[in-house]
């Protein structure tokens, strides 16, 4: 046999056996008579003892070096209690070696498992950067999540179903990626954003509980938690309700965090998201930071200072506060950068105001702006934000949407740089109720979410009369400031698919174009339906304490979209590209 035990599942209980293990030499010790090695598998590592004892083993142990692939017999002893090692699992007991083979030697590596390595040497070297336990293990973790995850949907009677991966590019908020057709030359099938028009069409068909792990490709600029291609928990159910899928949602991800961490995550709180950007300024609100943001536009509307003045009343402005609890030592350098920070969301300025003494009203305020400021709005001010002395108050007052992003980006700043934010805690909740629609950088209406999206309460003439009063009847799950998961209730009537396909600038012949097949679906006694889809990539970066969604991908890609192991994307072989009949015009 290669292997009886993993190298990590070694413990007491197996002292005194003979075991072999494969696996890497993750470090190597050599103490002149005696030599040492921790060796590595997927499990773990254990300490092994070469001992003049067992001579041939020991002699050749003298040429080990890291990383060399080897196979050790031996057996399992109990260490000497003064040299037990209980930052490891396996720290009471160690393997005399008794015989060694060398599978496979190692050149010098170009990762040093001990130090800090760049992403680019650590994505280079994939297979090697892998090897590190911290990354075997969040990997191992993400095999037990998708593991929880099929469990709990079959037993919920769930199906697991498989939609297509070449099919037709449908406008779904980013760029698809394409794939030539050698057959039928001069056309493209997309790769899927999402299956979300398939999973509505297996409603259709009469599937009524549908759920997926499906890789999604969106051709969008990257960020830390966004990748080219990503995994999705796809899930579609019919005749349920929004809050009907919520609940069972919620069980899962309930069952997910208790088998992963041993955590409860209790019950998930909801929040309009009226509610939300108003307190908090996201969509996606961090619970764990206790600062929140205060409207006060009708407290000063009347002051004699413009800064505050216009946008208090003008309909789409907003005046809003966020008050920092003993936030009086803040210095003016930090206040500078703060003003600096809220620039770079189109913030004109910081307003600020330090209360020294809650009590004597102006005299006990420090602040640029404070003689603009009278004791009745002042006193008002404190009331509205509950002031207390040794706070300050930082202001924002501009468009709605430019001061809640900005103010909203500070918060999370604060609660960052002022240790106010709750690192050791978990806080869900469900965010409701989006708009239905929003303006693009055009001025154009479109989806929040999808064009196939339901909207609350409003039958298809309203909507068409007044689209930007609706509510969407969609939810997203947000776990400590991260978007897990979201969906909505799905349009299930032609007439009210066809109504917003309007509303959005799709004439009927796109719409037979672009969508012929779902609207004729639709036509078929269509039952209701409502589904959602989490993001795998962003619940394994959670669950695995990281901040990179690259850190839980076996084979990620760069912000720039590149593979650096595999050097891809890569230019294309030219017979290939003369069958697909593709011409490549190099970029100026």
């Amino acid at each position: 046999m290669m292997r009886t035990h993993y190298c990590g599942a070694l413990n007491r209980n197996y002292i005194g056996q003979e075991v072999t293990l494969s696996g890497w030499v993750h470090r190597r010790r050599d103490l002149g008579g005696l030599i040492f090695i921790d060796m590595r598998d997927r499990e773990g590592i254990v300490q092994v003892c070469f001992d003049p004892k067992y001579q041939e083993a020991l002699t050749a142990a003298g040429g080990l070096r890291n990383e060399f692939c080897i196979q050790i017999q031996g057996e399992v002893l109990a260490r000497p209690e003064n040299q037990i090692n209980k930052t490891m699992a396996t720290g009471e007991v160690e393997i005399l070696a008794k015989a060694l083979r060398i599978y496979n030697a190692s050149d010098v590596l170009p990762l040093d498992f001990n130090q800090n390595n760049t992403e680019e040497q650590r994505l280079k070297f994939r297979y090697l950067d892998l090897r590190r336990p911290e990354m075997a293990q969040r990997l191992k973790t993400r095999a037990k999540i998708t593991s929880f995850v099929r469990r709990f949907m079959d037993d919920n009677g769930f199906l697991d179903m498989e939609t297509p991966m070449l099919t037709k590019a449908t406008p779904e908020g980013a760029r698809d990626y394409l794939v030539p057709s050698r057959v039928h030359k001069g056309k493209f099938y997309a790769l899927p954003q999402s299956p979300q028009l398939f999973k509505q069409l297996l409603m259709m068909s009469g599937f009524d509980r549908y759920y997926q792990i499906v890789k999604c490709f969106r051709d969008e600029d990257l960020r830390a938690d966004r990748q080219p291609e990503f995994t999705q928990i796809d899930v579609e159910t019919s005749f349920l309700t929004a809050p009907e899928v919520r609940e069972i949602m919620e069980r899962m991800v309930h069952g997910l965090w208790l088998d992963i961490l041993g955590v409860d995550l209790g019950q998930f709180p909801v929040m309009t998201w009226q509610e939300a950007m108003q307190r908090f300024g996201s969509d996606k609100p961090d619970l764990r930071n206790p600062l929140e943001m205060v409207d006060v536009a009708n407290i000063v509307k009347t002051v004699d200072f413009k800064v505050f003045q216009g946008p208090a009343n003008d309909p789409n402005g907003r005046v809003a506060v966020i008050r920092v609890p003993n936030g009086n030592e803040i210095t003016r350098k930090q206040i500078d950068e703060y003003t600096q920070f809220v620039g770079i969301y189109g913030a004109k300025g910081l307003a600020w105001l330090k209360v020294n003494d809650v009590n004597t009203g102006l005299e006990g305020v420090q602040s640029p702006i404070a003689k603009f400021l009278n004791e009745e709005v002042l006193k008002a001010l404190f009331e509205r934000v509950g002031a207390q002395t040794g706070d300050i108050l930082f202001f924002g007052a501009d468009k709605w949407q430019t001061t809640t992003d900005s103010m909203g980006a500070l918060r999370l700043k604060l609660g960052r740089d002022l240790g106010l934010t709750r690192l050791d805690e978990w806080q869900p909740l469900w965010v409701i109720d989006f708009p239905m629609f929003e303006r693009d950088d055009e001025g154009n209406l479109a989806a929040m979410h999808h064009p196939f999206t339901s909207p609350k309460d409003f039958t298809p003439e309203q909507l068409e009369a007044e689209p930007t009063s609706a509510v969407a009847n969609a939810y997203d799950m947000v776990i400590n400031g991260y978007e897990v998961g979201g969906g909505s209730v799905r349009i299930f009537e032609p007439k009210m698919q066809q109504t917003v396909f309007r509303i959005l600038g799709i004439d009927e012949e796109q719409q037979r174009e672009k969508f012929g097949f779902l609207l004729d679906a639709l036509k078929f006694g269509t039952p209701p339906h409502a589904g959602l889809a989490f993001g795998l990539d962003r619940l394994t970066m959670l669950l695995t304490g990281t901040d990179n969604i690259r850190d839980v991908i076996a084979f990620p890609k760069t912000t720039a979209a590149a593979c650096l192991m595999t050097d891809a994307p890569s230019v294309a072989n030219p017979q290939a590209l003369e069958e697909l009949a593709i011409s490549v015009v190099k970029a100026e």
